[in-house]
């Protein structure tokens, strides 16, 4: 079983091989809350800096998934903005969607990062290369990850999730060149 008291060593070896961001939505990348407008529209905040993050991710050439287990027009549209490979909503059993999303792309398990706060991504955080849980997310998503993050879900988890691996990659400096 996973633990967040991974050393140093162990959890850039681990975010070097990633390949593939798999990340839930809600808890993740916004804070969980769901606003529903007078007129039942409903209402949702992204934290901008996750969104330039996976901007970087995409140059570089590196893959992205949500499995969501609600369904969303404004996730959608977001997702589009952010340009994420895979977007399936609605999957409240992520596994054997993440298990095709794996096959089409030819990757393994180890090559994955899974970004999750809540019960439903259990089965993937077990068998991810690097699990990484949210300081939101419940406790048994904590205790199965191999890292928690400093930021929450919604302000910045994810941003901080691709700045670890971009730099345990060596690729974090082609990111600044890019903005000098």
């Amino acid at each position: 079983m996973p633990s967040t008291a991974l050393r140093p060593e162990e959890l850039n070896l681990r975010a070097a091989r990633v390949q593939l961001l798999v990340l839930d939505a809600d808890g993740v990348l916004t804070d969980g809350r769901i606003v529903y407008a007078e007129y039942g529209d409903e209402l949702k905040c992204f934290d901008v800096q996750d969104g330039a993050a996976l901007v970087f991710w995409h140059r570089l050439g590196l893959k992205s998934a949500i499995i969501s287990g609600r369904t969303s027009r404004l996730l959608k549209r977001r997702a589009k903005e952010m340009h994420i490979d895979v977007v399936q909503q609605g999957q409240l059993i992520k596994l054997p969607v993440y298990e095709r999303l794996l096959r089409r792309l030819r990757l393994s398990h180890e090559q994955v990062c899974a970004i999750g706060d809540d019960l439903m991504e259990l089965p993937l955080l077990r068998r991810v290369g690097l699990a990484v849980a949210v300081p939101n997310a419940v406790d048994e998503v904590k205790q199965m990850s191999h890292y928690v993050t400093q930021r929450a879900g919604g302000r910045g988890a994810v941003r901080e999730v691709i700045q670890l691996i971009l730099k345990a990659k060596g690729l974090w400096d082609q990111v600044l060149q890019r903005y000098q």
